[in-house]
């Protein structure tokens, strides 16, 4: 049923300062009635600047020397990150904690434990530190490796929308896996924002992974992406439904990539169930609704091009059979 179209509220009598008043009065008024897009009397949100802040932040101390501060020496190495790992710890501890206490609200069930629960997921993140790390260097090597184009891996670091994104997602990744509600989707979405590939914080990528280009790609929430996989611009790795709505929650919905996989651009691949076997390759365009065995190349019958002469009648030089010079 179609919404009847606005109407123009009545212009209230008086002067600006008058007018001013029914402004507000009005916007009250609507803040009071629609609960769902307000945040009334339900204490402290994570602040959405200071988890991007915090993903600045993590970048520096996840490649030292390329943002943030630079002309590091091992000398200043150990001051330099024992005072970015206190920073981070501090604001990640207050984001961890407003967002556990916002859950244990929004659910009438208050989080008495809080702090202690908040204080060990920071814990434990940190701690995982030097193993995001680790893979974050195979992603950056395969990257390298894997295009022509690229000059160094410095170029790869400093300037690839796929690293960018991939690493923003290794860290959402983790928090998402510790339970954290809120802020690993608020990071998966900056770097959305950014780049034009969308990762949901719970899908799972394996080592060495590259997304070459990298606007459009989409991968799903219980996608499982294995080792040295290279996806293109615009690949969607998705469900095949969503009409089922929250009913699907929990439930195997994105493929599997075994490792070696390759998906050119374009190509869509559905479904929980589908799984593309090791090694196989998926052309451009092609659309996917089952498995496909290891070492297969999937692809569309290419069609038929047809070429016509845009040329204007008028302009075109046609030369008897038999001329001669």
């Amino acid at each position: 049923m179609a919404l009847p179209p606005p109407q123009p509220p009545p212009k209230p009598e008086g002067g600006p300062a008058a007018r001013f008043a029914a402004q507000v009065d009005a916007i009250v008024a609507s803040d009071l009635a629609e609960p769902l897009t307000r945040h009334i009397d339900a204490g402290a949100l994570p602040s959405r600047d200071a988890v991007i802040d915090l993903v600045k932040k993590l970048r520096e101390l996840l490649f030292p020397g390329y943002f943030g501060k630079q002309n590091l020496t091992t000398q200043t190495l150990e001051y330099y990150v024992g005072e970015l790992l206190g920073d981070i710890r501090t604001r990640l501890l207050e984001q961890v904690l407003n967002v556990l206490r916002h859950e244990a609200t929004r659910h009438g069930q208050p989080n008495l434990a809080a702090e202690q629960e908040a204080e060990a997921t920071v814990l434990a993140f940190l701690e995982a530190i030097p193993r995001l790390r680790a893979i974050l260097a195979t992603d950056v090597q395969a990257a390298f490796a894997g295009d022509p184009a690229a000059v160094d891996t410095d170029e790869v670091i400093f300037s690839y929308p796929g690293i960018f994104a991939i690493t923003v997602h290794r860290i959402a990744h983790e928090l998402h896996g510790l339970k954290v509600p809120l802020i690993p989707r608020i990071m998966s979405e900056y770097a959305h924002a950014l780049t034009g590939i969308d990762i949901h914080p719970g899908a799972t990528l394996g080592e060495s992974f590259f997304i070459d280009h990298g606007t459009g790609v989409v991968i799903g929430e219980t996608t499982i992406i294995g080792r040295h996989v290279k996806v293109y611009q615009g690949v969607t790795l998705g469900a095949l439904s969503t009409r089922g709505g929250q009913s699907l929650k929990g439930v195997k919905r994105h493929p599997t990539l075994e490792d070696g996989v390759t998906v050119y651009s374009g190509a869509s691949i559905l479904g929980g169930e589908t799984v593309i076997g090791k090694d196989a390759v998926i052309s451009s365009n092609v659309f996917v609704t089952q498995s496909v065995p290891p070492d297969t190349r999937v692809s569309v019958k290419s069609p038929e091009l047809q070429y016509r002469d845009r040329t204007p009648q008028e302009f075109k030089q046609v030369l008897p059979d038999d001329w001669m010079i």
